[in-house]
């Protein structure tokens, strides 16, 4: 173990020394900025630099999907909040997300790598913290993005199974068969992510324009063809559908419809390292992916793609009890609004593709995760998730065993669907312990006066006050995120996050006692430190 140390110091020393003879660019080594960002971090650059500003931003909104998320999830906002609820708690969230994302963005300006919030947790943390906060958030990351891919595409697999449902009357909807469809999407993005992961960049570009024209076609169909309630029932007729026995309460239990579709904006920092020019094009994409989902051109001033579409959906449902109780929502009106199977298949498809891309960027997002962690020595098996192909410039361990995961967590739901909306809410509440932690640790820096690295994107004299209404954000929707959509519910309507949750960082603990703690040291040992 301490050899695999020594190895990975070697390594990064050799990389510095690599870095400071050269000084022309190329499509590794990047521009000089990320040579030298590289090298005040004292980190080898393993993994092309493919792209660029636009490509990172197409990633980020595609993973992000804000308004393909928000017509998927909208029975979550119905049931508790209805359409009034739904519409301001996605309002309050994108709010929330502004200040929570453009803390973020500053941070990977000062700190511009794959392994994201565990890293700046190292950086930034009291001394005597940093190694052991690091070693959490890294398990909290890994978690979250891990989960989320199986999230995403047993997701698009039940989006799939529905339409299918739809267009074929005979057709009798199985568990394992949502199984077998969320495998063979999240295969496809393991064999996209490894065969054509040099066309990731141009692909994502090309999904973005998908993502646009999509948002288009379908809200202006919505408007031509679907029954029209009046605004005023939309925007202030609230429910209490999960029974809380206060409009409030159960709104607040629905905010969760507004979270899932603003979460993500981290993941072009863990697609740092194929970046050029990381410091400055990471912030500008973290800040626009965070506005084009809450503010769509100037035709829509303050209105986001997100909250125009929902708006447009809330409009448009009908009976809400029959679009609450389908399987998926949105194909449901999309069928009542167009009367046809075949119109409401073509609106569909849109979804269904975006979704399957979001997968796709998310086993991207997700293998760079584990191997940034890996590298650092954070998990078992560090070197073998950590090996980078040298014909691919990938880490194609990584990219496999998200495969695995993703096989092993879809087949929870032939069982228990519950377990699997369990697991998805580790996600959650594992992402927001990690956005937390890291902006506390700047804030912490911040209050006591301590100094932060330079970077091309400072909030300067507001950083104080951003980061403290991120971090009173961002506690809020931790907490409403544990609880369950029903009071006093059955096991099968139980949110089990937060035993999954508690078992999840005591086994995380367990394991940095008894053998982490020996080889893992955090990523500021090999950094020029701050103080």
């Amino acid at each position: 173990m301490g050899f695999e140390r020594k190895s990975t110091q070697l390594k990064n020393e050799q990389a510095t020394v690599d870095i400071e003879l050269s000084d022309v660019a190329d499509l590794k080594e990047g521009n000089a900025e990320d040579r030298r960002d590289m090298m005040r971090m004292g980190k080898a650059q393993e993994l092309k630099r493919n792209f660029r500003f636009l490509s990172i931003f197409g990633f980020s909104m595609i993973l992000m999907q804000s308004w393909e998320a928000v017509i998927s999830l909208s029975s979550i906002g119905l049931t508790n909040g209805g359409t009034a609820g739904s519409i301001w708690m996605y309002l309050v969230c994108w709010a929330g997300f502004g200040f929570v994302n453009v803390s973020m963005a500053e941070m990977s300006s000062m700190a511009p790598t794959t392994g994201g919030q565990y890293h700046w947790v190292s950086e930034f943390a009291p001394k005597r913290h940093q190694k052991f906060l690091s070693y959490v958030m890294g398990w909290m990351c890994v978690l979250a993005w891990q989960t989320g891919c199986a999230s995403t595409a047993y997701i698009a697999g039940s989006q799939i199974q529905s339409l299918v449902a739809l267009n074929y009357e005979t057709y009798v909807p199985q568990g394992w068969h949502g199984t077998m469809l969320s495998i063979a999407v999240n295969a496809f993005s393991v064999f996209f992510n490894v065969a054509l992961a040099r066309k990731l960049p141009l692909i994502e570009a090309g999904l973005l324009t998908i993502h646009v024209f999509g948002f288009v076609g379908i809200m202006v169909t919505l408007w031509v063809l679907a029954p029209r309630t009046p605004a005023v029932e939309v925007f202030t007729t609230f429910n209490d559908g999960g029974g809380w026995g206060s409009i409030g309460g159960s709104t607040m239990i629905g905010i969760m419809s507004g979270i899932y579709p603003l979460l993500g904006a981290d993941a072009a920092v863990h697609m740092s390292e194929e970046l050029q020019d990381a410091a400055k094009t990471l912030p500008r994409s973290m800040i626009w992916t965070t506005f084009f989902s809450g503010a769509f051109e100037y035709v829509c001033a303050f209105l986001g793609k997100g909250w125009v579409m929902l708006i447009t959906f809330c409009s448009c449902l009908g009976d809400i009890n029959e679009v609450i109780s389908s399987p998926t929502p949105f194909i449901t009106v999309f069928h009542n609004a167009t009367q046809t199977k075949s119109g409401a298949t073509a609106m569909s498809a849109f979804v269904i593709v975006m979704t399957v891309a979001g997968n796709l960027t998310g086993v991207a997002t997700a293998s760079r995760q584990l191997w940034a962690f890996s590298r650092d020595q954070g998990m078992p098996l560090s070197g073998w998730f950590a090996h980078v192909h040298p014909g691919y410039n990938l880490p194609i361990n990584s990219i496999i065993t998200t495969l695995i995961v993703t096989v092993l967590l879809t087949l929870i739901p032939i069982g228990s669907p519950v377990a699997l909306n369990s697991l998805t809410s580790l996600g959650t509440n594992a992402i927001l312990s990690s956005y937390m932690c890291s902006t506390g640790c700047v804030l912490w820096r911040r209050l006591t006066g301590l100094p932060l690295l330079p970077s091309k994107f400072s909030l300067g004299r507001w950083g104080l006050a951003i980061n403290i209404i991120s971090e009173m954000f961002l506690v809020v929707f931790f907490v409403f995120a544990f609880f369950p959509p029903v009071p006093e519910p059955a096991l099968d309507l139980m949110n089990w996050n937060i035993l999954i949750y508690g078992v999840s960082v005591i086994g995380s603990l367990v394991y940095y006692g008894l053998s982490a703690r020996k080889r893992y040291v955090g990523p500021v040992e090999y950094v020029r430190k701050l103080d």
